[in-house]
């Protein structure tokens, strides 16, 4: 009864959080098609994706979207965004098939819309995008190890238990797609786009 309890506290707390972050965000038909057009590179990038030896996958730069709406527009808006993407893609994806109604919760509510904890610090100084980043990979990690461990317990290999498993893998995809997604922000110019994507809206 341990992981369910570890799980329910945790995402009640993180969307709780979460939706108390979200206070004051105004959405305009600007954000809405900005998110909408995420919404949907996110769930396409999913759907693309190299498999593991250890049965787990890494997606074609998935987290990339959403935390570049994070750090480009408002990490507010990906968090509404990141919620519509995981609820679309238990529809949308088969490999996000829940197999139980609180999956939902734990998981789908969790892994997109955390990704906007990436601008949760801004970007005005070099350490905050990779911090941010790393806080929503861990809680991505988090969200998803307990899903496991909760609702995936009966696929555990020999020997290894239902958290040993669960931690082996998920480490083995999230570490390699957080990393080389880390990478990719710190190489793009989060200034020089941002100042792009004002300009064009003031025309």
């Amino acid at each position: 009864m341990t992981a369910p309890v570890i799980a329910a506290v945790f995402t009640t707390g993180y969307l709780a959080l979460t939706a108390w972050l979200c206070r004051g965000l105004r959405l305009t038909a600007r954000s809405l098609a900005h998110g909408g057009l995420i919404c949907a590179v996110t769930l396409a990038l999913s759907a693309v994706y190299i498999p593991l030896p250890t049965g787990a996958s890494i997606s074609a730069g998935s987290m990339l979207p959403l935390m570049l709406l994070a750090l480009l527009d408002d990490p507010r808006l990906a968090f509404l965004t990141g919620w519509a993407t995981g609820l679309l893609a238990l529809i949308l994806l088969p490999l996000w098939a829940p197999v139980h109604w609180a999956q939902v919760f734990v998981e789908h509510l969790t892994a997109f819309s955390c990704l906007g904890y990436a601008g949760i610090f801004g970007s005005d100084e070099r350490w905050k995008v990779p911090a941010g980043a790393l806080l929503a990979i861990f809680l991505r990690f988090t969200g998803q190890v307990l899903s496991g461990v909760v609702f995936f317990a009966q696929n555990a290999w020999d020997g290894w238990g239902a958290w040993g498993y669960s931690l082996s893998y998920h480490l083995s995809s999230k570490v390699p797609e957080g990393l080389l997604t880390i990478a990719v922000l710190l190489a793009l110019p989060l200034e020089r786009l941002r100042r792009a994507i004002k300009k064009g809206e003031e025309r």
